[in-house]
């Protein structure tokens, strides 16, 4: 199924001599919305068309997910700080030297170290359901690690994740979508399926796989670099998590994000960690409040 995000353009835009998969549309500020794991742009298929009318909303697909092209090499070249200048990049290919940038899971983590690496170009900062690397492995230990298990097996550094997700990859990365979403609804089955056969060949799995080696192995330590030497994100700071319910988290996400920041308003919503599609609505008018 060839889905769009209604009323948007897509197409290839060539950053650096690889090709990233775009859609774009509306009129107004420049806005960059990064999805997360294990989807790809239409994660904002809700959300950017609520925005359009104010804004001029870039969604592209994270380097080697969805219909971008993935990098050779070593897992260094998935490190956030590379993927952050090359989002930096493709904006300023559009003609935007400053915007404003909405992540969430991975690419919530891509925009947190554009805002670290690039402040000159980043105007506000939106976060969804993620604290930053150095933080999320500090504060895993005991049963607390469950939940994240699959940090811990797509970091690892030979090709037994690649070999066993390849076995059945439908049954991996459907397991995300079976235990992250508190309504089954919340994934229409037409975009269950599109997210599911963008994760099916072997480039994507490695991808997949390098992104988060790089999180694990270069990362974490970008980051905790940054903490010692007491850089904090200039921007003006949105930082949305999902209710947790009755399950207590091994960190606080307010704390976490006010030690990072210059300037915070915070949000928790109910519908579990898919909220740009849990919360359309809501996700949409906090960004479009935070922009203002």
């Amino acid at each position: 199924m060839d889905l769009q995000i209604a009323g948007f353009d897509e197409r290839p835009i060539l950053v650096d001599g690889r090709a990233l998969h775009v859609a774009s549309g509306g009129d107004g500020p420049p806005l960059l919305l990064l999805h997360g794991f294990p989807q790809t742009h239409l994660a904002w298929r809700k959300v950017a068309p609520a925005l359009a009318d104010g804004f001029r909303v870039v969604c592209p697909d994270l380097p080697g997910y969805g219909a971008s092209d993935g990098l050779d090499g070593g897992y260094e070249g998935y490190a956030k700080r590379a993927t952050a200048a090359t989002m930096v990049a493709l904006m300023r290919q559009l003609g935007h030297e400053r915007f404003s940038l909405v992540g969430h899971d991975r690419g919530a983590l891509v925009a947190f170290r554009a805002a670290l690496d690039h402040p000159e170009a980043i105007a506000h900062l939106g976060v969804i359901d993620v604290v930053p690397t150095v933080d999320m492995w500090e504060s895993l230990n005991g049963t607390g690690g469950v939940f994240a298990f699959h940090l811990y097996f797509l970091a690892q550094l030979t090709d037994v994740p690649e070999r066993m997700i390849g076995a059945d990859p439908d049954a991996f990365f459907g397991h995300f979508f079976d235990t992250w979403a508190d309504d089954p609804a919340t994934i229409e089955p037409g975009v269950r399926e599109a997210y599911l056969a963008s994760f099916r060949s072997k480039e994507a799995i490695h991808a997949v796989c390098q992104d988060y080696r790089a999180s694990a192995f270069v990362d974490a330590v970008h980051d905790a670099g940054d903490r010692e030497a007491g850089r904090r994100i200039q921007a003006p700071t949105l930082a949305i998590w999902q209710d947790p319910g009755a399950m207590v988290l091994p960190f606080d996400p307010e704390a976490v994000w006010r030690g990072w920041t210059t300037e915070l308003r915070t949000l928790c919503l109910t519908g579990g960690h898919f909220l740009p599609e849990a919360q359309p609505e809501a996700v949409a008018t906090v960004i479009r409040s935070l922009i203002g």
